[in-house]
């Protein structure tokens, strides 16, 4: 195995275990601990820290140590904003073109959700990531689902998020998108989705 592919396998299992949880916001590393638990040396695992450095998912301290990097309630809501921005324009865009199988399998998962008390934090984020990449990709926007997947990527990393389990109410906004999306009434497809971010916003005040 390469170096390079060393620190590939490094960075995202690291980067695995602090979007479960597994290694908790504030907790400082140990590049020791962590090469002995990799099974590597320092030189690739230097490589993937950097690496999550970059994308601001780890802060190297002053004296050298290394902070896993907390998710403020600010920067979520300023995530929430900009996607609300973003995606709003992105249904009325898909509306314009019309249903696609990505929604419509992204419907049927979502129904059932509205009588699934079993279902799991993990389960919805899974089916919450298609339905938002199936709206862009209806609307033709091949760049917003990278734009999403990076800030998903940081909203993954907090613990607010993870007590939100109405998830019958979420469905149901996803639903109403993709229903006016069919439609293709697209000022119904904009306002149905900027609703489920103002909810979104609510749900997360909420949480705090």
């Amino acid at each position: 195995m390469t170096s390079e592919t060393l620190s590939q396998s490094a960075y995202r299992k690291i980067k695995n275990d602090i979007l479960a949880g597994h290694i908790a916001p504030n907790t400082v590393l140990s590049e020791r601990d962590l090469a002995e638990n990799l099974g590597i040396s320092r030189t690739p695992l230097r490589s993937a820290l950097s690496r999550l450095q970059r994308e601001t998912v780890i802060d190297r301290l002053a004296n050298g140590a290394l902070l896993v990097r907390s998710v403020t309630a600010e920067q979520l809501l300023e995530i929430v904003q900009l996607r609300q921005l973003l995606e709003r324009s992105a249904a009325a865009r898909a509306a314009r073109f019309g249903m696609t199988p990505e929604l419509a399998d992204s419907r049927e998962a979502m129904m059932r959700y509205l009588g699934d008390s079993k279902a799991t934090f993990e389960d919805f984020w899974r089916d919450d990531e298609y339905f938002h990449r199936a709206v862009a990709m209806a609307a033709r926007l091949t760049l917003l689902p990278e734009l999403l997947a990076e800030q998903r990527a940081i909203v993954r990393r907090s613990t607010i998020i993870q007590t939100h389990d109405n998830f019958a109410e979420q469905a149901g906004e996803h639903l109403t998108v993709i229903d006016a999306i069919e439609r293709g009434d697209v000022e119904r497809a904009r306002a149905a989705m900027a609703l489920h971010f103002d909810n979104m916003r609510t749900r997360t005040i909420g949480s705090l």
